[in-house]
């Protein structure tokens, strides 16, 4: 099992990968200090003038690979010299990262002699032209153990090998076991196989769920990502699930944004398994939560080697262990394996179906009865425009005898499982808009634009980055936007000062839909609780309008109003209806416990200050701490060109007071 940090996660796989290190910038906060081609130090120099080793004759050197790691750099560029001298090549650094102030190397790349070309002024030099822009190269960089890693190999040339070095007296680097330690397993990509010091050559071929389906390169490809994302991405982390036979079973990763997004926004969760269930080229699963704007962010990807109750037990384990939150509601397709693998980790939220997932099935499922006009009529019918358990129970046994469809597989299994989807049933469960209750409605997939049938898994890594940083601009610009009122109603004041703009202009459509409410009927008194009857005008089949009555329980005495639409419950705000109850009993303003915080302007900030005791010994703590603090700076500082220069300011002053205490410390 290939980790990134120590999180505890209760997932078993092979030990050969096992590490606890995670890729970091360097500790202190300096700033990188790059060195190229031209500029690096005396000493690099004199390697890359003394290339020509002595060559042990009979000695075989593995190929590079993603994952080596050495005791020091110079083992490092040992072990490259002396693999490059039995290939047949040269080797020279071509870059070099030191921190600014203690000078220290963490960061380096070793490439081809070969590589890049001459400059202008070097063109009329009588030197023959060696320089074929060859992309042989490896990047390694030094980790938390002070070991030195290798996170990115090219092996192949553009130009003819067979350069051997000649023999030097004197000489007293040797290629020898006992100068180049290696601690870590590579990581060979074959096909779908993560194998450890195996012959490049040797392969599985299985089509067993116990085995991710890839494409040759893949394995390489996702390990070679999240290698580089953890070099700009510090609190970046992965899980890999390696079988007994060393493939790659099951990936889990999440990075620091989502990481934040989940102490944020972690009540209701989506997990969307459409692109594997739909047999997408890429087995993906997301982990999809509801921000303060009531947009969807991404809380976690995984990707599974099949539908089965093992790997979604794994992927749900893996994300619960580095998240370290429980869901009060969980939102999935209807998936058997799914179903046991959430009842297992999170047997305490309550697990519901996707209405529109349902919904989307319906002409799979029924477009072969004869009678599927009539009976797709009367199951839209059924689920929403029924508000009390009898009426659904009448409408659904109206449906299944009127069409003959009593013995009907599918509808029978959904009858069977209507407390976890019919939303009639679900009055008392929150979603926070991530189910529906309303036709037409759906969730898009959160990877829609950028993922299709064929989409192959190098090109989603490739366009992984450019999805996350559109959605998160999106949130960017969210918080720019101006309100604007349209009514004189005291409820979208109030509000309008309080919730993020999104979220506004959702509820900012029930105040208005109030207007289409023209009557309110007291029916039943019970010393404070009230009764009464809301008339709506809505529009009906074939467009006409057609009245509706909705009953509204009101407390007087502690300010409680509920609908029978459940509205808040499904979306967070009160609905038309309720708020017509409350401007009846001359309320004017909306009580707070229908303010939900989670849609508040202030609520990252907020939240951010009450959890805000860190564990000093723990670093992920820390971390995700100060990211959260200084997003709340970001996102207010962009609203406006004066508080962006106050913001730049602060950020500015923050990072000098902590330079300050480190050149104390030193």
């Amino acid at each position: 099992m290939e980790r990134s940090d120590s999180g505890d996660v209760d997932v078993q796989a092979s030990a050969y990968l096992q590490t606890d290190e995670t890729h970091e910038r360097d500790d202190g906060g300096e700033a990188d200090h790059e060195i190229d081609d031209v500029g690096f130090t005396q000493n690099e120099q004199r390697k890359s003038e003394h290339q020509e080793e002595e060559f042990v004759e009979g000695k075989e050197f593995d190929a590079p690979a993603v994952g080596m790691e050495f005791e020091s750099y110079d083992d490092g560029y040992n072990y490259y010299n002396c693999y490059a001298n039995e290939v047949g090549f040269r080797v020279r650094v071509k870059n070099s990262w030191f921190k600014r102030r203690s000078k220290e190397k963490y960061g380096a790349v070793l490439c081809c002699s070969s590589q890049g070309f001459k400059r202008v002024n070097d063109a009329n030099r009588v030197r023959k032209e060696t320089r074929t822009g060859c992309p042989a190269m490896v990047r390694m960089r030094q980790v938390d153990s002070k070991r030195w890693r290798v996170l990115e190999v090219t092996l192949d040339h553009n130009h003819s090998l067979g350069y051997k070095s000649v023999k030097r007296t004197g000489t007293k680097r040797k290629c020898a076991d006992s100068s180049l330690k290696l601690y870590k397993a590579r990581v060979m990509d074959v096909g779908n196989s993560v194998i450890p010091n195996s012959a490049p050559k040797k392969q599985f071929q299985s089509s067993s769920s116990d085995v991710l389906n890839l494409r040759r390169g893949d394995s390489s490809a996702i390990y070679n990502y999240f290698c580089r994302m953890q070099l700009t991405n510090p609190n970046f982390f992965y899980l890999m699930d390696i079988n007994d036979e060393g493939q790659l079973r099951n990936v889990f990763w999440a990075d620091a944004f989502s990481r934040v997004s989940c102490s944020f926004f972690n009540d209701v969760v989506f997990i969307d398994n459409a692109y594997i269930s739909g047999k997408f080229e890429i087995p993906l699963v997301t982990l999809v939560g509801v921000n303060h704007h009531g947009q969807t962010t991404l809380l976690g990807c995984g990707l599974l080697a099949g539908e089965t109750v093992e790997s979604y037990h794994w992927l749900l384990k893996a994300w619960f262990g580095v998240m370290k939150c429980s869901p009060q509601t969980i939102v999935t397709d209807r998936c058997k394996p799914l179903e046991a693998a959430v009842s297992q980790v999170f047997p305490r939220c309550h697990h519901r179906f996707s209405v529109a997932h349902i919904m989307r099935k319906v002409p799979e499922k029924l477009g072969g009865l004869v009678s599927y006009d009539g009976v797709r009529k009367a199951f839209t019918k059924a689920v929403y425009e029924t508000l009390k358990v009898v009426d659904f129970e009448a409408a659904w046994g109206f449906m299944v005898h009127s069409f003959g469809v009593v013995d009907n597989e599918w509808l029978r299994s959904l009858y069977e499982d209507r407390a976890r989807w019919a939303p009639v049933y679900l009055i008392d469960t929150f979603f926070a808009g991530l189910a529906t209750c309303r036709p037409g409605e759906s969730l898009s997939p959160f990877f829609e634009r950028y993922v299709h049938k064929q989409t192959p898994l190098k090109e989603f890594l490739d366009k992984y980055e450019l999805a996350l940083h559109r959605k998160r601009r999106e949130e960017t610009l969210a918080e720019l936007e101006s309100l604007t009122l349209k009514t004189k109603c005291s409820f979208e004041t109030q509000l309008s000062r309080v919730y993020t703009r999104e979220m506004f202009k959702k509820f900012q459509v029930e105040v208005e839909e109030m207007y289409s409410c023209f009557s309110t009927t007291q029916v039943h008194v019970d010393g404070p609780l009230v009764i009464f009857l809301v008339k709506e005008r809505v529009q009906g089949e074939s467009n006409r309008r057609e009245v509706r009555d909705f009953e509204v329980l009101y407390n007087r005495s502690v300010g409680e109003v509920r609908c029978i639409c459940s509205c808040f419950y499904f979306y967070g705000y009160l609905c038309r209806h309720a708020l017509c109850v409350l401007n009846f009993n001359g309320v004017e303003e909306i009580p707070l416990r229908y303010i939900l915080p989670r849609w508040r302007k202030d609520y990252k900030r907020v939240h951010a200050a009450d959890n805000g005791f860190v564990d000093g010994t723990d670093r992920v703590q820390r971390f995700d701490q100060l990211y959260k603090g200084a997003l709340a700076v970001v996102e207010k500082g962009a609203v406006s060109l004066d508080r962006y220069k106050v913001a730049m300011q602060v950020l500015e002053q923050s990072l000098d007071r902590v330079h300050s205490v480190e050149e104390k410390q030193d």
